[in-house]
């Protein structure tokens, strides 16, 4: 029986409405808990004010650009921060390995620490976008080395932030169900994993300068000059670094920060630690306090009396506006500056930095894009 065309368009426009409608729901359910929820919990924390969460610092002054000029900026980025080059991965799963101090980077800021024989899975983003809008958003510039269920079994899974390039719904969804770990977060931030189905007994929250004993090992959520939120509301749940303490070795996790007095405070109340994540990509003049540039991260981890620094947040996401392995070599330079030493893993590649000497890695990135040739002072061209 043919259709009339009135049926055939109230049919389409049904499917369109259902279409809608469940992409709505599938948004609003990667976005989390709702505001009233997360108000409610900011009003247990000294640092909030009205339901929103603050930095200390006073934010730094922006470049007075037009809109026109920052849309060109945004549209841009990804074709400047692109790596003209395939990014090499090693794919070899880390297996079970349960060492004294080892690292896997996997990109971003997706980390497996081992400390003293516990299994730390940092900031686990697996999703191919950071976005709640499937098809929309930043997308990675490398698959993960490896399938987030080769990873194996973490005793905890440790989250810094609410932004969607450090809380990914369904990989966390995915670790609730696969594996007995408990998720360790910043104040609020459990109220989105309860959204998700996380049970609340899986889920230990802290604010600033709080602690809690998880798996054998001390975590101590810290200070961080920065900022939350996955919607159009900003600071509705606490951001946060954390020491990550065994019997004998600290880890510091920056999460996302800008350079801040904090860190040298930190050094002072909670430092030497034996290893720090610090983030050195995504920097920009547009927001000069929130993302700190190598330059600034290196000085953090001295400032924290960190012994080896990991650098993160760059590789797999074009977040910022500057070229692809540029953070890299920034890092590499301020370092030798400043006497530090680095742990340079390929992605997918584990670094045992228990043993004496042992590999810290290389500028692995260089096969993806060559040093830049640099005038030294005496006018003859050199490279890193």
């Amino acid at each position: 029986m043919r259709r009339s065309p009135r049926a055939v368009l109230l049919g389409l426009g049904a499917s369109s409405a259902l279409g809608a409608a469940a992409l709505g729901l599938h948004v609003r359910r990667n976005m989390g808990a709702r505001r009233a929820v997360l108000r409610r919990l900011a009003q247990r924390s000294p640092h909030a004010r009205d339901g929103a969460f603050a930095n200390r610092e006073p934010g730094l002054p922006r470049p007075d650009l037009t809109a026109r000029q920052i849309a060109t900026m945004v549209l841009r980025r990804r074709r400047v921060g692109l790596p003209p080059r395939p990014i090499p991965l090693v794919t070899t799963p880390p297996g079970t390995d349960r060492g004294r101090l080892a690292v896997t980077w996997f990109g971003h800021t997706s980390v497996l620490l081992e400390v003293d024989g516990r299994r730390v899975l940092v900031d686990p983003v697996w999703s191919t976008r950071t976005s709640p809008v499937p098809g929309f958003g930043p997308r990675r510039l490398h698959a993960p080395p490896v399938p987030v269920t080769a990873v194996g079994e973490p005793d905890v899974v440790l989250i810094s932030h609410d932004h969607y390039d450090h809380l990914d719904r369904p990989t966390v969804v995915g670790l609730a169900r696969r594996t007995a770990a408990t998720f360790v977060v910043p104040l609020g931030v459990g109220a989105h994993l309860r959204s998700w189905g996380v049970a609340p007994a899986r889920i230990v929250e802290r604010d600033w300068e709080e602690a809690a004993a998880v798996a054998g090992l001390t975590f101590t959520c810290l200070e961080a000059r920065h900022f939350s939120g996955r919607g159009l509301r900003r600071n509705t749940t606490q951001w946060a670094a954390w020491r990550v303490a065994g019997p004998d070795h600290a880890v510091y996790v920056a999460g996302d920060t800008g350079a801040s007095e904090v860190h040298a405070r930190t050094g002072e109340a909670h430092g030497p630690f034996d290893l720090t994540l610090m983030p050195v990509g995504a920097y920009a003049e547009l927001w000069p306090d929130i993302h700190t540039t190598p330059e600034e991260a290196v000085a953090a981890h001295v400032a924290l009396r960190g012994a080896v620094m990991l650098p993160v947040h760059w590789a797999t996401f074009a977040l910022g506006f500057h070229p692809w392995a540029e953070p890299a070599e920034r890092t590499l330079r301020a370092a030798r500056t400043h006497g530090a030493r680095l742990a340079l893993p390929a992605l997918g590649r584990r670094l045992d930095l228990s043993v004496p000497d042992g590999a810290s890695g290389s500028p692995w990135w260089r096969a993806v894009a060559p040093a830049p040739v640099r005038p030294d002072p005496g006018g003859v061209a050199a490279s890193d």
